[in-house]
């Protein structure tokens, strides 16, 4: 067992260091901490946990964010969690896809994942998006043409919002619509960004078939904003089964769950 070098804090002058952290940064990683406090990896790992059991923060793929319901980490941040598993969520999430279909996806670092394992399958498909990296992604794929909706640029999600966004998206009838959420409780997907929520109920009305693409850190997570009910969704693809409770609503409102590794 590791043991704690010289003058590194106690586990309670560490916990407070990391709630500390998170109030200037809303993510944060174990390696930068346990650098920080001169301990090992596992012992900040396990301070972590111990912090998310009691509900303070959330554990993610490498460290720790706030559970503020109206603030998560910026797509930057994002786009460093769970990297393994939102890959396989896009991988499962492409292999939906029917060649000649028309897409609506939203902003968001796992629908960003999605769009590149569609590229790299060579699907033909029309995409409709507010997602800036998912059009850059898209853009250098031949067999994918790409409608770009308007709206103001909202950087921290790398993504265009707003009244023409949600106007633009309402012009199109689409066969399937994918987006991501903050988080999912037995109530709907939740999000931290009003402005988000409205673009995807937008995408929603739109299509017959609608996929909610999730890792499974987010399950039981409730933001700001219920995105929708369960029951409007038809699929979720993530990389886990949700637990007992979750998987039973899920099943009540006839969502397909479509686990990753099981692809």
């Amino acid at each position: 067992m590791a043991r704690r070098q010289e003058g590194a804090p106690g586990k309670e002058a560490r916990h407070a260091a990391i709630l500390q952290a998170l109030n200037t940064d809303p993510t944060v990683r174990i390696s930068v901490l346990a650098a920080r406090f001169g301990v090992s990896g596992e012992t900040v790992r396990r301070d972590i946990e111990e912090l998310s059991a009691k509900g303070v923060v959330r554990r993610t793929y490498g460290g720790a964010s706030v559970t503020h319901a109206g603030l998560q980490p910026d797509f930057t941040a994002r786009e460093a969690m769970a990297g393994t598993e939102r890959a396989l969520i896009g991988a499962a999430a492409a292999a939906l896809v029917e060649p000649g279909a028309v897409l609506m996806v939203d902003a968001g670092s796992t629908t960003a994942r999605f769009v590149r394992a569609l590229a790299m399958r060579g699907v033909a498909a029309t995409l409709i998006t507010n997602s800036l990296p998912a059009v850059s992604i898209a853009g250098e794929a031949e067999r994918l043409r790409v409608l770009v909706a308007p709206g103001e640029f909202y950087a921290a999600e790398r993504a265009l919002y707003g009244a023409e966004t949600q106007a633009f998206l309402r012009r199109f009838s689409v066969d399937v619509a994918f987006i991501g959420a903050s988080g999912l409780t037995v109530e709907g997907p939740t999000d931290a960004e009003s402005r988000a929520a409205w673009v995807k109920r937008a995408m929603l009305e739109r299509a017959p078939r609608r996929v909610l693409l999730l890792d499974s850190g987010k399950f039981g997570r409730a933001y700001l904003e219920r995105v929708t009910e369960l029951s409007t969704l038809t699929d979720l693809v993530t990389d886990a089964p949700p637990p007992p409770s979750l998987t039973a609503a899920l099943e009540k409102a006839k969502v397909a769950i479509h686990v990753a590794n099981d692809v």
